[in-house]
């Protein structure tokens, strides 16, 4: 089971921008009303957001909450991880590809098709996040050995010869190990990483891929 963990960057932006919402949609039904508050100095509606522990809410202009929220810049752990990502991503589906004609247990099948619908839109999302921030750019490989999870090129060869009860074996034992490999690559970039659709991003590959550990461990 997952550990408990604080609420995401992102979670707790989006708690901001629910209240900050929230505040305006009030403001704009008090001032139909005629009891609206004065607007901040320069125009338009004020936000109302929430203060910290202890602290009293404070009422600034849309403008004043938008640069108030953190700055979240990709750092070199996002993109490292992105890129990463994408190569973790695609060897897995190498080897759901193999299931349909391979295996034997229908459960081994269900579970390819479930990874391969799962981390097929995840690899066209993270491209799509490096092409959105200049990750073309951005200097720096990998390692594909330095990955962790990866199968060798000997284990993908013995899973492509093996068939039935033998590849449904060889298939969960590496894709458990894979799928660790890549909790373990989002954990590390949601305590390294900065930028907040990465975190996003993780946060789904760490929850999805963590419950279907439990699964497999249980068809092994």
């Amino acid at each position: 089971m997952l550990n408990r963990r604080k609420p995401t960057r992102a979670r707790r932006l989006a708690l901001v921008a629910a209240s900050a919402v929230f505040a305006v949609t009030g403001l704009g039904a008090c001032s139909a009303a005629g009891d609206a508050p004065e607007a901040k100095a320069g125009g338009g509606p004020s936000v109302v957001a929430p203060g910290k522990p202890g602290e009293p809410a404070k009422t600034m202009s849309a403008e004043e909450a938008a640069k108030s929220l953190p700055d979240d810049t990709p750092n070199s752990a996002d993109f490292s991880y992105a890129r990463m990502m994408i190569t973790h991503h695609a060897q897995a589906l190498v080897m759901t590809e193999l299931a349909p004609k391979r295996a034997e247990s229908a459960k081994v099948k269900r579970l390819a098709e479930r990874i391969t619908a799962a981390q097929r839109p995840e690899i066209d999302a993270m491209r799509g996040w490096l092409d959105n921030n200049g990750g073309k750019k951005r200097k720096g490989g990998h390692d594909h050995g330095s990955m962790p999870g990866m199968a060798t090129e000997k284990q993908l060869a013995q899973l492509r010869e093996a068939k039935g009860e033998e590849f449904d074996r060889l298939f969960l034992k590496l894709m458990i190990t894979h799928h660790e490999g890549a909790v373990g690559m989002a954990t590390e970039v949601l305590s390294q990483g900065n930028n907040v659709q990465v975190e996003e991003m993780a946060t789904d590959v760490l929850a999805q891929q963590t419950a279907e550990i439990g699964r497999m461990r249980d068809m092994a």
